[in-house]
């Protein structure tokens, strides 16, 4: 093919999550954005975002009861439902079980639910439930939301306040259900990587999703969480690469967490900023590319609310980034000497 490259021989390689048969394409879609995360997003707009992603190669999908109050499920369900079931993979999520608020929201009233990040409106409210049967539940309302027979990979959803009726009830309750053959793979999947870590040591868990913690501005995860992983064989799924925005487009105001990024974060990050740039790479394709230097990581999801971010993205992390970019974030003290990065690049 020469020199030319096109999206699909970075997107679709696939991998498999540990021992369990279920493969995901390097590059996933998060389907948070689609369901008004922040700021609403209309229906069509919602729909070409998914149909983007299906057309630069992405084969998997990972969302969430949470995001959205289901929406995000609802709208990713349309769309590939008119897909071929055995040609993608699904995730989504248990913990917070969906219940309609006696007084909801009417339709187009918008920003109900943004305390919890959503501008949809609040026709139910979230209740935590971490016990087998709040698992099995939460399963069978996600189907059926998605409109799908079945979800390749489900992860217990932010257990960070209910740590021991975690692992003590919903995480059995996922084992069985893999057992069953009810789902083909089980994981977990938070912004912290200390209970993640402690899912792949005690549990039989065949992936987990870390979200912001594994980043050109933070590798939390590579104290304990990726080389336990590598060593047990186990899969991490990274999401928040651009922590959730400063390393999108850095600047003051930008937000890091889900807050607005110290300054000390975004003179970092602008710093990072011009040393990919002199190099001919928009640090956004940096941050997309960095966790691939890591043998231990499956996927990265991205977030994405149009389908012009999902072009985007797509075409970033395909881009080609030569080693010298890699070496002078190093010389400049902006990415530890330790800190593993991708190779032939």
């Amino acid at each position: 093919m020469g020199m030319h490259r096109t999206v699909h021989e970075s997107v679709l390689p696939r991998r498999t999550l540990g021992r369990s048969e279920v493969a995901v394409t390097a590059l996933g879609f998060g389907a948070a954005a689609v369901a008004g995360l922040f700021s609403p997003v209309g229906e069509d707009e919602a729909a070409a975002a998914v149909e983007a992603a299906w057309d630069a190669g992405i084969r998997y999908f990972d969302t969430a009861p949470h995001y959205g109050l289901g929406l995000s499920e609802q709208r990713l369900g349309a769309v590939l439902r008119a897909k071929p079931r055995d040609t993608y993979t699904v995730s989504t999520k248990a913990g917070r079980l969906l219940v309609p608020c006696e007084k909801g929201g009417r339709e187009g009233d918008f920003g109900d639910d943004l305390a919890h990040g959503f501008a949809v409106p609040a026709t139910h409210r979230r209740r935590w439930d971490f016990s087998a049967d709040g698992v099995r539940r939460s399963l069978e309302e996600s189907l059926t939301r998605l409109g799908l027979d079945r979800v390749d990979l489900v992860l217990l959803h932010d257990p960070d306040d209910h740590e021991e009726q975690a692992f003590r009830e919903a995480y059995p309750a996922l084992e069985e259900l893999r057992s069953q053959g009810v789902v083909g793979a089980i994981g977990a999947g938070m912004n912290q990587s200390r209970m993640l870590t402690r899912f792949l040591e005690d549990t039989d868990v065949d992936a987990v999703l870390c979200a912001g913690r594994y980043t050109l501005l933070e590798q939390t995860a590579l104290e304990e969480l990726l080389p336990v992983a590598a060593a047990r064989r186990k899969s991490v799924i990274v999401g928040g690469v651009f922590n959730s925005g400063l390393l999108a487009d850095p600047k003051p105001g930008a937000t890091y967490d889900y807050a607005a990024a110290p300054k000390s974060l975004v003179s970092r990050a602008l710093h990072m900023q011009a040393v990919a740039e002199e190099h001919g790479v928009p640090l956004r394709a940096a941050a997309l590319r960095f966790p691939f230097g890591h043998p231990a990581i499956a996927s990265i999801l991205v977030g994405a609310r149009s389908a012009a971010q999902v072009h985007d993205a797509a075409a970033q992390v395909d881009r080609a980034i030569p080693d010298g970019m890699w070496e002078a974030l190093r010389s400049e003290g902006l990415l530890p000497p330790h800190v593993p990065v991708p190779e032939g690049t």
